[in-house]
């Protein structure tokens, strides 16, 4: 029986204290949690904390796989911005991190890692985190003219507009968002056994069972026939009255 093959993982041994000896003080944090390594730096150190990482021989971090936001809106520097590196020749990845808020601009890593301009361009459709020197930072996935940064907590669920289509001007509009019912009620309960209450039209009707069908005579009105009894006065199945002898 032959072993696994898999390849293993480097170890993260000495990880942090290379980058440490590497970077000085412009480490702020570091940790490791789950087999990988996480390093908070200063923002303005970004670009070149991400090109050592990838330069270094005993780093070797040679694809940039994420950048994303996230958003903390208690914290004076509410976002960070992750980056995540994978380094194929040790077969290993690590997480940097920097802080800002939302208006001192990150330094862009386009010029390292040509992907990360559409990375770049997320975040800031997203979150509204602004990047120094990306050269196309504009929306990606909202629409045109969208306003506001849906992955921020504090914006609001519904959005602040909606789209339809209008056949007064044959195309589709934009709408303040109207909730039409702020708030619903649901009893929950089964429709076949009843509701345990009159609804709207039902003090009309004949008392009947809960669930039983309501009996309507051919004038229209309900019929005080009850459930179940035949009516002696209309024909049975095959013509004969129901009280024929």
């Amino acid at each position: 029986m032959t072993g696994h093959t898999a390849p293993r993982m480097a170890s993260n041994e000495g990880l942090i204290e290379r980058a440490t000896a590497l970077f000085g003080d412009a480490i702020l944090e570091s940790y490791e949690r789950v087999s990988e390594v996480t390093l908070v730096v200063r923002r303005e150190s970004i670009v070149d904390v991400i090109r050592a990482l990838r330069d270094d021989p005993e780093m070797r971090f040679a694809q940039l796989m994420e950048l994303c936001g996230v958003d903390y809106p208690d914290r004076p520097e509410r976002f960070d911005v992750n980056y995540v590196l994978l380094s194929l020749a040790k077969n290993r990845r690590i997480r940097v991190k920097v802080r800002t808020d939302e208006d001192a601009p990150v330094p862009s890593v386009v010029g390292l890692f040509p992907v990360a301009g559409w990375f770049e361009r997320e975040a800031w459709d997203m979150f509204g985190i602004l990047f120094e020197g990306n050269p196309d930072l504009r929306r990606i996935l909202t629409d045109y003219g969208f306003e506001g940064h849906p992955f921020r907590k504090d914006f609001p669920l519904t959005g602040y507009v909606e789209m339809r289509y209008s056949e007064e001007h044959k195309r589709v509009i934009y709408e303040p968002v109207k909730l039409s019912q702020d708030f619903r009620a649901f009893d929950f309960l089964s429709p076949w056994e009843g509701a345990q209450y009159v609804l709207p039209g039902d003090e009309k009707a004949v008392p009947q069972a809960p669930g039983a069908q309501s009996p309507v005579s051919p004038d229209g009105k309900p019929s005080t026939q009850p459930v179940g009894k035949p009516d002696p006065t209309k024909p049975m199945a095959g013509g004969s009255p129901a009280n024929k002898d």
